[in-house]
């Protein structure tokens, strides 16, 4: 207890303290004894302040705080009467600024018998910097907890193979609750058995302090669940004691999207089969065992007969469904060591390791059977025929690019035979390709530097012997090679799609051709163009036609087209909108080389045609062979009955002329009045009529 009588160095002493000291008289209510610490939280001198008496405080004092701290002197008295007591407060002094400043105060109370106070003697020292570092501190821990908390990745701490922190993405990507998870499991908890070794070592060199690369777990959630993630850790030390802090990525979205690039990479979008990448990985497998087993290996390049017309008469959505039908129904019918692959629109690749030749065309036959039966989509019956070529390893190639061309050769040959049917490649197909890819270069040669002109022949009237019409035929003026017939050319452009700018050329050039003629005062008469199947088939056609007319200026009575029987009865309901619209124009329409094809009647009473031409080959032999005449009188007959003009092509003989003029037949042409001649040596002809029949 402080006293007055004490030497005047102790109370220097503890007036020099920085800290509040004092002696309060509890019974009084007056300090006995103040340090001069005390005055400049009063605002008031050392002398003022023991004159103030012990109420100074209590003005001072926030009143929650005062009544907390007499409550808690009571309560320490009344529990200890007749001792001496020490107990600890803390409190808040308001400073004559209005600032507010906490105080730790360590007291000694002197406690009554009867369990009162009679005085305090204590250390009250100004705490208010480390309470506004605690509630920093606080603030700081808040504001971090919050930090880790928002994290979109998995962050933890390891001291002991324990976790001692974990945020909520971590918690939330495992399935626990933070009282589940810290502090009773480790990382062996958490990844799958198989990767317990691996991972006890990473933990184990962070706790040595040895720095760490990134590496992957298959990480096990509270319900067994595995998902693959990316951890990486960094050594560090907590209170004084080895652990670790580090990251986990939940990498389940990457992988998801590696594995659909590599799908993407690797298959068809379409079809979901093999694409030519994945193709070309798999047949250097294949080629790898059969060099080292000396076994072959088998090439089947399939493409689908007249797809096109699928896509162009039903529209692309409907070709799609159909490519998919027949690749589900193709891999039916293979091993699951081959492999099908979609190189592109109709065409697949059959990859077949250790298949011989004869096992192979067994595998054709097959793939031919499965395709001839119907296929159904989106409520269509869809009949579709493929062509298939087969090379084999070793002999017709050593690498995957030799054996694909080859088999391609093989299936165009299988398409020139008559589709719907496969062939083995044989070198002989090279020279015909080779033949085949010189012409296509040369046509597009041809086309570029204007090589074609048109020759015409004479349509006759075989009653009065006028000349009625003509009909332009293509010729190739070759720079090297010459006059170049159409039967060397016209099938290398219809397979390439030449025909349609050939065929475009002919038109125009024929309407313009017959415009100059009637300018120059001659005959107005048909002028009859061959249609391609190809070209009548293209979009726009009618529009094409239309515009020859447009820019040629010749009326469209005057022009006729020419179409084969075969070509009109093909998808002949998409057809007959063609030829009526034609027909709408005022152009005329002819079906040629009739009898040779498969003419159905009611169609034909349907069509919008004008006229038959019956083909040379009932023609050729008509004064010895009497089925050809038979023929020939029931095509003119048939003709007649269904209102259509008739006329023969390919007459050579006088003879040949009065047989078909006995039938009825209407008109001829034929090298008998002319071959097919330049436009001037035609004027002629049109000018002379040489074959007027004289009465």
């Amino acid at each position: 207890m402080l006293e007055k009588d004490k030497s005047p160095s102790y109370e220097t002493l503890l007036n020099s303290m920085e800290h509040v000291v004092y002696h309060l008289n509890l019974v009084s209510g007056r300090y006995e004894f103040v340090s001069a610490a005390a005055a400049p939280i009063f605002g008031l001198s050392h002398q003022n302040l023991n004159d103030a008496g012990g109420d100074v405080f209590a003005r001072h004092m926030l009143p929650d705080d005062f009544q907390m701290v007499r409550s808690h002197i009571a309560d320490i008295a009344q529990a200890h009467p007749g001792q001496r007591v020490a107990t600890t407060v803390e409190y808040r002094l308001s400073e004559p600024d209005g600032k507010l400043r906490h105080y730790h105060d360590s007291m000694l109370l002197d406690v009554g018998m009867d369990g009162y106070a009679l005085s305090a003697t204590g250390v009250a020292v100004d705490v208010s910097k480390r309470n506004e570092a605690e509630l920093a501190l606080k603030e700081l821990d808040a504001q971090f907890r919050a930090t880790m908390d928002a994290a979109q990745v998995g962050i933890f701490v390891l001291q002991n193979a324990k976790f001692r922190f974990a945020n909520k993405f971590l918690l939330n990507a495992f399935g626990y609750a933070a009282d589940e998870f810290i502090g009773l499991l480790g990382p062996l908890d958490t990844v799958v058995p198989e990767q317990h070794a691996m991972v006890a070592e990473q933990v184990r060199r962070r706790a040595a302090g040895e720095p760490g690369s990134p590496y992957e777990i298959k990480a096990v959630r509270k319900d067994g669940s595995v998902f693959p993630a990316r951890i990486v850790g960094t050594p560090t030390t907590i209170n004084g004691q080895p652990a670790s802090v580090g990251t986990l990525i939940d990498i389940s979205e990457q992988r998801a999207a590696e594995s659909k690039i590599r799908e993407l990479a690797d298959f068809d979008a379409l079809t979901g089969l093999p694409n030519r990448r994945l193709l070309r990985d798999r047949f250097a497998q294949m080629l790898a065992i059969a060099e080292r087993e000396k076994t072959e290996l088998a090439l089947i390049f399939l493409d689908l007969d007249h797809f096109k017309r699928v896509n162009d008469s039903l529209g692309h959505s409907i070709g799609d469904d159909l490519l998919c039908a027949v690749a589900e129904r193709l891999t039916t019918a293979i091993r699951k060591i081959d492999t099908l692959a979609r190189l592109g629109g109709d065409e697949f690749i059959l990859a077949m390791p250790g298949i011989p030749a004869s096992a192979a065309a067994e595998v054709a036959r097959r793939l031919l059977e499965i395709c001839a039966t119907p296929f159904m989509v989106a409520g269509h019956d869809l009949t579709v025929t493929p062509s298939l070529g087969i090379s084999l390893y070793p002999r017709d190639g050593k690498d995957l690019e030799a054996l694909l061309r080859n088999a391609d050769t093989a299936m165009y040959k299988a398409k020139e035979l008559g589709r719907n049917a496969f062939q083995f490649y044989s070198s002989d197909m090279n020279d015909a390709t080779l033949e085949h890819l010189l012409m296509e270069s040369s046509l597009r040669q041809g086309l570029n530097n204007d090589e074609f002109i048109l020759h015409y022949q004479p349509l006759v009237c075989l009653k009065s012997g006028r000349i009625i019409g003509v009909e332009a035929l293509i010729r190739w003026i070759h720079q090297d090679l010459g006059m170049i017939m159409p039967d060397r050319f016209i099938q290398v452009a219809e397979d390439t799609g030449l025909i349609n700018p050939l065929g475009d050329w002919v038109l125009c050039e024929a309407c313009r051709q017959s415009m100059v003629w009637q300018s120059a005062g001659l005959p107005a008469v048909t002028m009859a163009v061959n249609v391609a199947p190809v070209q009548f088939r293209q979009a726009g056609f009618v529009e094409q036609v239309a515009g020859a007319l447009a820019a040629s200026g010749l009326e469209a009575r005057y022009l006729e087209l020419e179409l084969t029987e075969r070509t009109v009865m093909h998808d002949a309901e998409i057809n007959l909108g063609t030829l009526s619209a034609l027909n709408r124009m005022g152009v005329d329409l002819s079906l040629d080389d009739f009898g040779t094809g498969y003419s159905s009647l009611a169609y034909l009473k349907r069509f919008p045609v004008g006229k038959l031409k019956i083909d040379r080959s009932f023609v050729r032999d008509l004064e010895v062979d009497q089925d050809d005449q038979a023929i020939a009188s029931t095509i003119v007959l048939m003709g007649h009955n269904l209102r259509l003009n008739v006329l023969a092509e390919g007459v050579e003989s006088a003879s040949q002329l009065e047989l078909l003029r006995k039938m009825g037949c209407d008109m001829a042409q034929g090298y008998y009045f002319s071959r097919p001649v330049p436009a001037e040596q035609m004027a002629e002809l049109l000018r002379e009529q040489p074959f007027m029949i004289k009465e």
